[in-house]
Formats: C-alpha cells, structure tokens, sequence
C-alpha cells in the first residue's frame, strides 16, 4: 500500500513538472481519480517532497506546477513503457502510417539514450523480451499515404497560424492549386486534411495523397476560435460529412455482447432490451460509410432509421448481389 501511495505521488509530480501553466486542484483530482480533499493531501505531500513547487495565482483560482522539472532519477521509463512506444510504432508502421513510426522510434532512442549506463542494461532485456511476446494483427485495407514533408508543411502552418497552398489532384477541378485555412488532420483508413477555402466557412476534407507541392505561406490564417477538430470528427461516421441525421440501430441477441462493447460512434447510447436484443442510439452524418459498416454485421443489424439509410444499405445490397450473382466456373 505504501509503495502504491508512492507511485502515485510521483505520478502526480510528473504531471506538475510536465504541465507549463501549473494544474489546480481540481484538475488534479481528475487526473488522478480522487476527491479534492485527497488531492490537497497529495499536492502537500509533493510539495515536502520537492519543495521547488511554486503556486501561480490564476483567479479564482490557484495553479501549481514544478518549474524545474525532475531529476533523471524520477523520470526511468519503464520496460512495460518502452514497449508500449515501440508497439505503436510497429502498429504506425504495420498500417503504413511512416511518419508517426518515424516519430515515435525517434522519441524512443532519445528515451534509451537519456538512460544511464546501468539503467539500461537492465531495461533492455525485458523490452525486448515484452515486444517479442506481443505482436500487430494487421487487418485488411487500404494503407493510409502518409509523406513527413506533407505533415510536416501541414504541421507548420498549424502551429504559425499560416495559410496552406497545395496543387489538390481531386474534387471538381483536379490540378487547381488551393489557397485555405488549415483546421487540423483525420488520420485513418485514409487520411485527411480538414480546412476552409476562401470565404466559404464550412470545414471541407482533403485527402494527402492527392496534396502536391504543399507549403505554408507568409500569410496569416488563424482558424476559427470555435472551431473543435474532435467536434467536427465526431458529428460524422468516418469522415464522410453530410446533413446530421438520427440513427437507430438494432442488434440481435445472437450478437448482442458484441454490440454491448462496439463503438459505432463516439456519442452513442446503447440500451439492452428485455428480449436480449441491443438498441444503438446516435446523431451522425456520413450515411454511406455507416452502410458499408454495417454490411460486415449482416443479418445481426437492423437499421430502425432513418428510412434513406435502410434505403441506402438496400441499393448497396443489390449492387453487391448484381456483382455476384450468375458468377462462377
């Protein structure tokens, strides 16, 4: 208990010394799951132990954090840690995604060459030992294009709050070079780049591997103080957006643990009904991609509504079964 109490105040000292503006009480508390009570007994308790913590005032409130940092001898990466960043790594990589793997491989040689000498021959090891134990399912589909100089421009003109110009290789005019305001990047299956073009104020999506010659530009370009990238992700199933509709599926019993611990979207509700049967609640856009989603659950998913995506997913059945149909040596 007393080793746990410890790990715990060293997690939080980690979290003040990593934090630039200082965390209140109250994020503390959250951070680490207790009352506000508890949260003032372990901020004292860190700040006996490291008496460089400084309070900010932040009316009406206070902000702490630890200014200096910690000594090397509080910050040893574990062997469960490093592996955890060198399967992800292997995971960006597996799914093609190069220049988050590039990234995360850097920060782990930086991580091993921050070790002393003895720290990491007996880290070693065990990493290696944990990453040969543990290995990437790689699923079927596409491989998501992914240039560090498209990131990186993109990346660029995030940061200076610049405008973005690249020769776009899609939409309705193919080769006409774009001028927008950069919002932020989806990654997935494909990945995208989320901006508003001209006067327009909708965010529209772009996809990188049809980005050429991208750079940012000398020309301010701040994006709307609304605007959230996670908002705008999570108003659409995948990335396709389109007017917001009300969705209600139903799930049979035969795959109703399934559906119990699926996300089919971010704000879902999820009910389980007296007959074993599951209800799946949530507003979305992006009918077409919901359809190809569901066509993997088969008969175990019935679209209550809307009335245009059951339509949808009934001219998207036809089609596979024309396809198909009549085939055969």
């Amino acid at each position: 208990m007393r080793h746990d109490k410890a790990t715990r105040l060293l997690d939080l000292a980690r979290m003040l010394a990593g934090s630039s503006e200082g965390m209140t009480l109250d994020e503390m508390a959250r951070a680490m799951e207790v009352g506000r009570r508890t949260a003032e007994r372990m901020r004292d308790a860190v700040w006996a132990a490291f008496p460089q913590m400084e309070a900010i005032e932040d009316p009406p409130t206070k902000r702490f954090r630890i200014p200096s940092g910690l000594d090397s001898l509080f910050q040893t990466p574990t062997a469960e840690e490093l592996a955890a960043l060198r399967t992800a790594a292997d995971n960006y990589a597996a799914g093609g995604a190069e220049g988050r793997a590039a990234a995360l491989y850097a920060l782990e040689r930086k991580l091993l060459s921050a070790l002393r000498g003895a720290a990491r021959r007996k880290v070693a090891p065990d990493v290696e030992a944990l990453v040969q134990a543990e290995t990437i399912a790689v699923h079927p589909g596409p491989r998501p294009f992914e240039s560090e100089q498209v990131l990186t421009a993109i990346r660029t003109a995030v940061k200076g709050l610049q405008a973005l110009s690249f020769r776009y290789e899609g939409g309705s005019a193919p080769g006409r070079t774009r001028k927008v305001t950069p919002l932020g990047i989806l990654f997935g299956h494909s990945n995208y780049l989320v901006a508003t073009e001209g006067k327009d104020p909708r965010p529209r999506t772009f996809r990188l591997d049809r980005m050429q010659a991208v750079a940012a530009l000398d020309e301010p370009a701040p994006p709307p103080e609304d605007f959230s990238l996670q908002a705008f992700a999570d108003e659409s199933f995948g990335i396709y957006h389109g007017p917001i509709e009300d969705v209600v599926l139903r799930v049979g019993p035969a795959r109703a643990d399934d559906a119990l611990r699926w996300r089919f979207h971010p704000n879902q509700t999820v009910t389980q009904e007296p007959d074993g049967s599951v209800t799946v609640t949530f507003r979305a856009s992006g009918m077409l991609e919901l359809s190809w989603h569901l066509f993997t659950w088969g008969d175990a998913v019935e679209i209550v509504s809307p009335p245009g995506l059951r339509e949808m997913m009934v001219e998207e059945l036809r089609m596979a079964l024309k396809a198909h149909e009549g085939g055969g040596a």
